[in-house]
């Protein structure tokens, strides 16, 4: 029972935090709605999405994830979007698109998932396939640097890597 409880309670402050990001209000009715659908959500998908409970009760993955969101948000973004905007306002810029081959070393399947997300929400780069093995992404590229897949990694997804796997594995 206890161990049910533990799963949910993850799941249910991130439906309770999305609800009322979404809602974009704050009132009593909004808090209490928020809060019910939270426990429900929470009781139904926390066994299904909290694998390992023991990862969630470590506090320093949440200031991990913390610092990721910031870095992602506030450094990577910004570079990107500035790096694009330079692109499109100055069309004798070059531009040498491609797909390359990235490795990747994170082993969890949510830190998979967290570095492709960050690097297909990341303008100039997109995700177009995750190998099955799990070891290496193909990532479209709006100017690739160099083709050789460390060099790549370490262009791309290596940051994002570092974070993920503090955060998840």
């Amino acid at each position: 029972m206890a161990s049910r409880i533990t799963r949910a309670i993850p799941v249910a402050i991130l439906a309770f935090i999305v609800y009322i990001i979404f809602t974009g209000s704050a009132t009593h009715f909004d808090i209490v709605t928020g809060i019910i659908g939270a426990i429900i959500i929470g009781a139904v998908f926390g066994s299904i999405v909290v694998t390992n409970v023991h990862k969630f009760t470590q506090v320093w993955r949440y200031f991990w994830g913390l610092a990721y969101a910031l870095h992602y948000f506030f450094v990577a973004e910004v570079l990107a979007h500035y790096d694009v905007t330079k692109r499109i306002l100055n069309p004798k810029m070059p531009i040498n698109p491609g797909i390359v081959k990235v490795p990747i070393d994170v082993s969890s399947d949510y830190s998979i998932l967290a570095v492709a997300n960050s690097i297909t929400n990341t303008p100039g780069t997109v995700v177009v396939y995750v190998h099955p093995s799990k070891k290496y992404f193909y990532v479209n590229w709006i100017n690739v640097t160099t083709p050789e897949p460390e060099g790549a990694r370490k262009a791309i997804s290596y940051i994002f890597e570092i974070f993920a796997r503090k955060v998840f594995d």
